[in-house]
């Protein structure tokens, strides 16, 4: 069967980070999880999803990271100082100039993330007439994460960091996946709206949900199944967790592939 096709796409991979809590120098991207680096798994499901274009922000090792992934077709934007998600969906302006489709943002640590999931985020958003949906997942443990709060009666979505949630929120198990399909244009015009009046003195690409509503533009959710898919990559330890998933997912044999 052939890959799904969203040429009117570009995909965004944010791989800006260094990742210390990996223990190691080597740019967190570039950790091999069954032989091949997290980055070229989550490039593999966007080569799945058929994008029509590819664009990789990169920051530590930034040299490093391009001669690792000399394959045609990607394009290269450097965030030199890391201040945030929103940050770095800003610096790759300058490349996105003109563009008028839908841009697919997905983190370059998520190695078990799956090309179908991807398709299904990107066929709810259009099928809603999105101007920005957020791909959530409920997990066993929400404990550090964005929740998803909906509120049905102003047909509002939000996601609240846990820091900021109340009791009622921290109970909440749908949390934020940290990718998102936006249209373009709106997503734009409100970019340079983002402050870092925040405690990490960041511009998060979070905040651009409630400035998107404000602006009238409709929101969307989509749930994935299986939590798994969305598991980024920050300590050995979860890496460790994430070949054995990928192990038993492509019928690994072996205590470590069997064990959970």
């Amino acid at each position: 069967m052939s890959a799904p096709r969203h040429g009117d796409t570009a995909a965004i991979v944010l791989a800006a980070g260094q990742g210390t809590r990996m223990n190691s120098d080597l740019a967190k991207v570039l950790h091999p999880m069954c032989g091949q680096p997290l980055l070229a798994h989550v490039l593999a499901a966007l080569d799945e999803t058929g994008v029509g274009r590819v664009l990789v922000v990169v920051g530590h090792q930034r040299d490093r990271v391009r001669s690792a992934f000399p394959r045609p077709g990607i394009e290269w934007v450097v965030q030199s100082e890391q201040r945030g998600t929103g940050h770095a969906i800003q610096v790759a302006g300058p490349a996105l100039a003109g563009f008028s489709g839908n841009l697919l943002v997905v983190c370059g640590d998520t190695p078990l993330l799956r090309g179908d999931t991807l398709h299904a985020l990107l066929q709810h958003h259009a099928d809603r007439g999105a101007a920005v949906t957020v791909l959530s997942t409920r997990v066993p443990d929400p404990s550090g994460y964005g929740r998803i709060v909906r509120d049905a009666g102003a047909g509002r979505v939000a996601i609240v960091e846990e820091r900021d949630a109340t009791p009622a929120q921290k109970s909440i198990d749908e949390i934020n996946s940290g990718i998102y399909v936006f249209r373009y244009p709106v997503l734009e015009a409100v970019l340079g709206r983002l402050t870092t009046g925040n405690a990490q003195g960041e511009y998060y690409l979070t905040d651009t949900l409630s400035l998107i509503q404000d602006a009238g533009h409709p929101a969307e959710v989509l749930c994935a199944e299986d939590w798994r898919e969305m598991l980024g990559i920050n300590t050995p330890d979860q890496l460790a967790e994430a070949e054995r998933i990928h192990a038993r997912r492509h019928g690994g044999l072996g205590p470590e592939a069997g064990r959970r």
